[in-house]
């Protein structure tokens, strides 16, 4: 159990890490131009044919007025389709030149990529395995999994390694970057299923890579940290374990959840205050999700939201949201945060002062790392939860 000490780019390169999916009936990815544009539709969340600034991931803010060609204040399709398009040309003649990865592993780490979790040819049903080259003794490494964010119609697991490299290259972690099928293609529960199938294969193939298959925490942004949350409030909810894979005989619970900004219920957040408009519609991501309007899916809505499965015995949870987020309201963070503790399960939550949806913090990054250390490890802390101010708001 842990202690809390509560205290009342030069271009826009957004393609690195917000990627979205290629069409998965194809075997080579969509042209530059197509694939910013989709990407283009998935953060214009509102459906006003322009991204403001708030609707960018705040680390891309920054480059905002070099985008904003025309400086109307917007960003156009056009403008976005611009940008993205001449950096991925520089990315591709680079590549020729010098036969390099889009996203090289960092020293220190061994990848083991587009591993099958679910028995089948869907290369969206695949994960990434990362390892440490160097460890720090022979005892089974404990597991970090990150599921991205994209709101369940965008995004790629290629992202992950980005944010569990520093705990691989520590020599004290394994890394597993989950990819699980967008909305285009398959409704809730798909996502959970292969969510689910994807920790019964870690589990099961533990052994032949030296994992703890009994310390596995999970870490999701945005859309991820609501199938995070997920997992750890479900662990023990038979009729959503789905039946992919060839490892039924293992369960699909986790020990930790590392939550950023992730919807935790839709019920409750249809009629909260958002950039995004939930009050009618199907093109949202909850209702593309959920295969309609969230007020005419009730029971699937309710299914789908993580408070609905917390109960004593679920994972113990770290969720960290910003309280100026536009698109999942802070009250989110705050449900998940007030069901974990009523139904007496260790809970922490990290309120990002002034954050949108998302944020960076050298702090919540040490936060973090004493969480996992704490569960996974078993490394005594003291973590404290006193609000972080987000900068450059």
């Amino acid at each position: 159990m842990f202690k809390v000490v509560s205290m009342n780019k030069p271009l826009f390169l957004l393609a690195l890490s917000l990627p979205v999916t290629a069409a998965i009936a194809q075997q080579t990815p969509p042209a530059p131009a197509e694939r910013a544009a989709r990407m283009f539709e998935a953060l214009d969340t509102n459906k006003d044919g322009k991204l403001s600034k708030e609707e960018m991931p705040e680390r891309f803010r920054e480059n905002f007025s070099r985008v904003d060609a025309n400086s109307d204040g917007s960003i156009s399709k056009e403008e976005h389709v611009a940008v993205l398009t001449r950096s991925q040309q520089r990315q591709d003649q680079a590549k020729k030149k010098d036969g390099s990865q889009p996203r090289p592993v960092p020293e220190g780490i061994e990848a083991q990529r587009d591993l099958a979790y679910a028995d089948t040819d869907n290369p969206r049903q695949k994960l990434d395995l990362y390892l440490p080259k160097a460890r720090k003794d022979n005892k089974p490494l404990p597991v970090i999994v990150f599921i991205h964010g994209g709101g369940w119609k965008a995004g790629d697991k290629s992202g992950g390694l980005n944010n569990v490299a520093r705990f691989v290259q520590s020599g004290e972690y394994a890394g597993v970057s989950v990819g699980y099928r967008l909305t285009d293609e398959a409704k809730w529960p798909a996502q959970i299923h292969d969510c689910k199938a994807a920790i019964r294969w870690i589990k099961a193939n533990a052994k032949e890579y030296n994992l703890d298959a009994s310390k596995i925490g999970v870490w999701g942004t945005s859309a991820g940290g609501h199938l995070v949350s997920h997992l750890g409030t479900s662990g023990d909810v038979k009729q959503l374990e789905g039946t992919l894979g060839k490892h039924l005989d293992q369960n699909s619970s986790v020990t930790c959840v590392v939550n950023f900004f992730g919807p935790e219920n839709f019920l409750s957040m249809v009629r909260q205050p958002s950039t995004v408009d939930r009050t009618k519609g199907k093109d949202y991501p909850e209702a593309l999700l959920l295969g309609g309007a969230v007020p005419d899916r009730e029971a699937v809505a309710k299914e789908a939201s993580p408070v609905t499965h917390a109960s004593k015995g679920d994972a113990a949870f770290f969720t960290a949201h910003g309280t100026k987020d536009p698109l999942v309201p802070y009250a989110q963070g705050e449900e998940i945060h007030a069901t974990l503790q009523k139904a007496g399960v260790p809970s922490l939550l990290q309120e990002m002062t002034n954050g949108g949806h998302g944020f960076r913090s050298p702090i919540l990054d040490e936060r973090v790392k004493q969480f996992f250390d704490l569960h996974l490890r078993g490394i005594p802390a003291e973590i404290v939860t006193s609000p972080i101010m987000v900068e450059g708001k």
